[in-house]
């Protein structure tokens, strides 16, 4: 949610599909997406028809753990592409090269989702320990 609020993304009366089930991504990330008032799809790399679910985001979170299972010729022109997977050879969930012709924003892997993960997991530490002695 944080890379998306930088870059002014408004996911409200969005439509949103989320491609992954996993509890600590998946689910947290359909959940928030919910939140700010997207229409979420849940997907996963079973999901039968998973290239037509995408075609029709305008924001899409790849979290499969699945190297390059999101083709370019699915994401929908002007979409907005979340890669929040890492798999062996430095590679996410998107396949990178087809889908940036498309997508009017991409995250890079490796860069994107992790440093900014890392960030915010820092800041609220700070946090927590600024309340508990209560600065």
């Amino acid at each position: 949610m944080r890379l998306l609020e930088a870059y002014d993304v408004d996911v409200a009366g969005g439509h949103a599909v989320v491609v992954g089930r996993s509890p600590i991504l998946g689910r947290p990330a359909a959940m928030m997406l919910l939140g700010h008032d997207a229409t979420v799809a849940v997907c996963h790399s079973r999901t039968s028809d998973l290239a037509e679910h995408v075609a029709c985001a305008d924001i899409v979170v790849a979290a499969a753990g699945s190297p390059r299972l999101i083709r370019g010729e699915w994401v929908k022109p002007g979409a907005v592409v979340v890669d929040a997977g890492y798999n062996p050879g430095n590679v996410g969930d998107v396949d990178e090269t087809s889908a940036a012709r498309r997508a009017r924003l991409l995250t890079p892997v490796p860069g994107g989702v992790g440093p900014v993960t890392i960030a915010v997991l820092f800041e609220q530490t700070v946090q927590a320990a600024y309340r508990s002695h209560r600065i």
